[in-house]
């Protein structure tokens, strides 16, 4: 049996991590650490701590869930892992690749696991497509659309703040990059071009629009923001096929979804129905800490590529900011 430790208890842990522990077998919502006594309570754990600290000093916690503003993971994890704390910690995991190494490295001096809270990518159907790329089914592939849109944060979010690493690359643009590094085997991309939006000048990006580029493999067109409306979109294009997912591409689980294989003369579908990634991802979790089978976990090193290719994205904006000039117009799509 896993004792589980939050630290937080915002929209996440209260919508979907805490229901997802509370509903797997063997794991107990032991302790919940918040600046509200309030919104901890709520969660009904067996202990509620002032602090972050307090309840990494409880030596019954086994698993730490960061479920911080994105800028606190590194901060949080690292003392988690050197508490000796298992931690699942919310995407993105670092800030960068150089966060992600220095958290990597942290869990591996003290003998704990991390791992990324990249929950999608527990889904039956993202397995199925990964199973399905890898295996060849629609051959060698050569493009990626991906596109997510998302609502518009209220003006108290932190997803508005830059130095709170907020903004709709690290947030829903997360996914889209996932999605387009496992199609292409988790394999280094260049960066074409790269274009942003803001709501305002000092704010996060409203918008990101990227083109990838793998080398002697294809490209990975991208869009991502947060912006008011919703629209997830993912379709992957070999040289024998096409897959494509039914929205939502990316947060599927409340609803039933299905996954599409095939040509232009010969489609077929296969249908999920609607269940709990989230629950699916404490359950992995528990039976990594404990040893029990082999769980499907995501890998540090995936990991690392994605935030490796965020910070190349970043880093191929003219002078860090918004563009003076719109990218080549044969590669401009908003998705």
């Amino acid at each position: 049996m896993a004792n589980w430790g939050f630290l937080g208890a915002g929209s996440i842990a209260r919508s979907s991590l805490a229901p997802a522990v509370r509903a797997a077998k063997g794991a107990v919502l032991h302790a919940v650490a918040s600046s509200s006594h309030v919104r901890a309570q709520a969660l009904r754990p067996e202990r509620a701590y002032p602090s972050y600290d307090d309840l990494l000093r409880d030596p019954d916690v086994d698993i730490v869930y960061i479920a911080l503003h994105n800028s606190a993971h590194i901060e949080w994890t690292r003392r988690a892992l050197r508490a000796g704390k298992h931690v699942l910690c919310e995407k993105p995991l670092g800030l960068s690749a150089a966060e992600v190494d220095a958290m990597t490295r942290t869990a591996r001096e003290a003998g704990r696991l991390l791992i990324e809270a990249a929950w999608n990518r527990w889904h039956p159907r993202t397995r199925d497509l990964e199973t399905m790329i890898d295996g060849g089914s629609i051959g060698a592939v050569q493009t990626v659309t991906a596109r997510f849109d998302g609502l518009e944060p209220t003006a108290d979010n932190y997803r508005l703040n830059p130095n709170l690493g907020g903004g709709a690359l690290y947030d829903v643009g997360y996914y889209a990059v996932s999605a387009a590094l496992a199609a292409f085997g988790w394999n280094t991309p260049q960066v074409v071009w790269a274009k942003q939006e803001q709501w305002h000048p000092a704010s996060a990006d409203s918008a990101s629009d990227f083109l990838l580029e793998f080398p002697c493999r294809g490209t990975a067109q991208i869009h991502c923001a947060l912006i008011g409306r919703m629209a997830e979109e993912l379709v992957v294009t070999g040289t024998s096929g096409t897959l494509s997912l039914s929205s939502p591409a990316f947060c599927a689980g409340a609803t039933s979804v299905r996954l599409f294989t095939g040509s232009d003369s010969d489609w077929q579908a296969r249908s999920y129905p609607a269940l709990d990634s989230y629950r699916l991802m404490v359950d992995a979790m528990d039976a990594a800490v404990e040893g029990r089978g082999h769980p499907y976990l995501v890998s540090p090193q995936q990991s690392r590529l994605i935030a490796a290719t965020i910070d190349a994205v970043r880093e191929a904006l003219p002078s860090h900011s918004l563009p003076d000039t719109e990218p080549p117009k044969q590669n401009r799509r908003r998705g």
